[in-house]
């Protein structure tokens, strides 16, 4: 239950002084809901205003001048503005209003009158005689030239809620912030130099440089560092939660062994020290929730087939989900033959099963003659039931839903007392500090080497005015039984930006080439597939995709990768498209188009996919490049959705928290001492509770 004491921040943004029917929902599109959500809205930038004189003045800064109103201009018609000519004795500034201002202006500075005038100062045409200004901040009596400030903070402003409005909601949403006990660790906010979480936002509200805009600065790192605890609190908690609840006991058994001797390659050092921590929780008596990181093509199916048939071998079942029907069905020709040379039984079961051939699966699975089943969306169906299903394993997990994981989770055996266990697998390299803040509640493993074997992929740099030369090479390739990707960012021409649509670029190659396909996510699935799966059977010799092929597809025969507008990508996103090539034995290349000329960040980015390709490496290189903001697409890909911490600038704080969350809990498990009672409200303060957490796990 929340703490009374911050009641007060919990309060509607209606309550704040001015906000209005008509002004709260623009609020709450900017904060948010709550009065909390206003106080957490960090400035984004300063005004500072000089005083100057009208032959002195600079074009496009903010500057303040003492002028004599000269006369008035009202508009002539409609849509028109209304203007204020005013003269300072070094020459004439123009100040100009657009909608809804009117004869008050005149009532308000009649001609004569002197004012105090401040705001950004602009030439209406290159060469216009006179200088003006639109919608002046401060236009106050001569003798108020002091109430203008020299320094001003700026907010995040919306239509119709300008900046300064803001401004007095999160000043009163700071006086309503309470002195709260100290969570943090004495001995950290004095090695850190830190200031109290009250005296750090009151800075937060009131930066005097753009030195205390920056997320590097103190008062910043604190309140970054306060959310981050909150945060990894909670993780750690529903890890405990977790590990406290028993699971099936699953010993390495024969099945897996023989499985394992049987393949034709051996395992990396890496699959195998992965493997081992999968054992090591499958025979715990804990229930397992774990991730499996592995770049593209590292081998990640194979492991996760030797964890089932440890499964099968303990007398229990297994299931595997996968996001879309071609990837599950690529997992269940990967596994399917190894495992049923075993007398194990696998089954696909997607939304294509219907009528009597579906109802065979569901009974075969009901009664436990089906060890292992592979699927999509279908396998968490109502009508889906298992026998003794104890193993669960979510492919490229990030793209489920919560519930949708649980779910499949919850079709374990109701009359026993564990819980099934969860192997999570994605191929989105994610930087290791960075890992912390969306799976601090999994155990992770990483498959970080590749098996012998895998074609490396020539990686070149092309600017677009050589597409056609591409094309001519396309050409030659396709004659010799070759098939391409091509890979495009939009499916439609933008207004904004001028990207090549895939529709017309697939119309463009068909009038060059034979065989060229298009697919991309405004399609309907079953479409979609169809189009993918004649690529797979090499119906199609070109795919012109966008980023739906970024996972999920495997064609070994793909040997070539174009990416159009490359520089546009992020760097992650560019190596896992390059991972659908070179998956067999052709050489195979990866053609990065760009516009010229390329700005220094995105030279370097597109030199450290030619030179590396090692997902994690390329992974963490992405984050020093990108700095702030929102690296990778972190909150389109699970991230949680920070208020006051950057991820990226607040990096070398995420582990530190990490840290200090395992050894609060190791004090104080059910935070009942005094810094744990402190500890409880600061949870609250940000919605970091065990409860509120995202289960990426389920």
């Amino acid at each position: 239950m929340r703490p009374e004491i911050l009641f007060p921040l919990f309060t509607s943004v209606s309550t704040l002084k001015g906000v209005g029917p008509r002004v709260a929902p623009l609020v709450e599109k900017l904060a948010g809901p709550i009065v909390r959500d206003v106080l957490f809205t960090a400035p984004s930038g300063l005004i500072r205003r000089t005083t100057t004189t009208v032959d002195q003045a600079v074009e496009n800064q903010v500057q303040t001048f003492i002028v004599t109103i000269d006369g008035h201009q009202p508009p002539h018609r409609l849509g028109q503005p209304w203007k204020i000519r005013a003269w300072d004795g070094t020459g004439f500034l123009t100040l100009v209003w657009f909608k809804g201002h009117g004869p008050h202006l005149e009532r308000q500075h009649p001609k004569g009158a002197r004012r105090a005038v401040s705001g950004k100062v602009e030439r209406p045409e290159v060469f216009a005689s006179e200088l003006q200004i639109a919608h002046p901040d401060y236009i106050v009596a001569e003798d108020k030239a002091g109430d203008i400030p020299l320094v001003e903070t700026v907010y995040p402003a919306t239509h119709g809620l300008p900046s300064r409005t803001f401004r007095k909601l999160a000043l009163e949403a700071l006086a309503r912030a309470p002195d709260l006990a100290e969570w943090q660790d004495a001995a950290w906010i004095e090695r850190e130099k830190l200031p109290s979480w009250r005296d750090a936002l009151a800075a937060l509200h009131a930066p005097a440089s753009e030195a205390d805009l920056s997320p590097l600065s103190r008062p910043r790192r604190r309140l970054a560092y306060d959310e981050l605890l909150a945060h990894q609190l909670a993780l750690a908690q529903r890890k405990a939660a977790r590990r406290s609840h028993p699971g099936p006991r699953i010993p390495a058994g024969p099945l897996s062994e023989a499985a394992e001797k049987a393949l034709p390659f051996k395992l990396t050092r890496a699959q195998i020290r992965a493997l081992s921590e999968i054992r090591g929780d499958l025979a715990s008596g804990e229930r397992m929730s774990r991730l499996l990181q592995g770049d593209v093509g590292s081998g990640k199916t194979v492991v996760a087939m030797l964890a089932m048939a440890d499964a099968a071998s303990a007398g229990f079942q297994s299931a595997l989900m996968a996001p879309t029907e071609i990837l599950a069905r690529q997992h269940f020709e990967t596994i399917a033959a190894p495992l049923e040379a075993l007398d194990l039984s696998v089954i696909l079961l997607t939304g294509r099963d219907k009528g009597a051939g579906r109802a065979a699966k569901l009974a075969g699975l009901a009664e436990g003659a089906h060890h292992i089943a592979v699927g999509t969306h279908a396998l968490f169906q109502d009508d889906v039931g298992f026998r003794a299903l104890a193993l669960t394993i979510i492919d490229e997990q990030h793209r489920f839903g919560v519930n949708e994981r649980r779910r499949l989770q919850e079709k374990g055996p109701a009359n026993v007392d564990w819980g099934v266990h969860l192997l999570a697998m994605s191929a989105t390299p994610i930087p290791r500090t960075l890992e912390l803040t969306v799976f601090g509640d999994l155990d992770v493993s990483r498959i970080d080497e590749k098996p012998p074997g895998r074609t490396p992929v020539a990686t070149r740099a092309v600017p677009t005015p050589r597409v056609p030369e591409i094309i001519e090479r396309l050409r030659v390739a396709i004659s010799g039984g070759a098939q391409a990707f091509w890979i495009c960012p939009l499916v439609s021409e933008s207004d904004k930006v001028y990207l090549r649509a895939a529709e017309d670029r697939a119309a463009d190659l068909a009038r060059h080439l034979p065989g060229v396909g298009l697919v991309h996510g405004q399609m309907p699935p079953a479409e979609k597939d169809a189009v993918m799966q004649r690529f797979v059977d090499g119906e199609v010799n070109v795919l012109v995709a966008t980023t739906v092929v970024e996972v999920g597809v495997n064609v070994p025969n793909a040997s070539i990768m174009v990416i159009e507008h490359a520089d546009r990508f992020g760097l992650a996103q560019l190596h896992q498209l390059r991972g659908r090539v070179g998956r067999g034995t052709r050489e195979s290349a990866c053609v990065l188009l760009y516009d010229p000329p390329l700005s220094e960040v995105a030279q370097q980015r597109l030199d450290i996919l030619r030179r590396s390709d090692d997902g994690f490496e390329i992974a963490e290189k992405d984050l020093e490049l990108r700095g702030g903001g929102d690296p990778l697409g972190l909150k389109q890909s699970g991230f949680p959705a920070y208020r006051l911490a950057d991820p990226v600038a607040h990096r070398d704080l995420i582990a530190v928290a990490a840290d200090d969350a395992r050894l609060i809990l190791a004090r104080d498990l059910a935070l009942t001492s005094p810094r744990g009672q402190a500890l409880r409200t600061l949870q609250e303060l940000f919605d970091w509770t065990p409860t509120s957490v995202l289960n990426e796990a389920g």
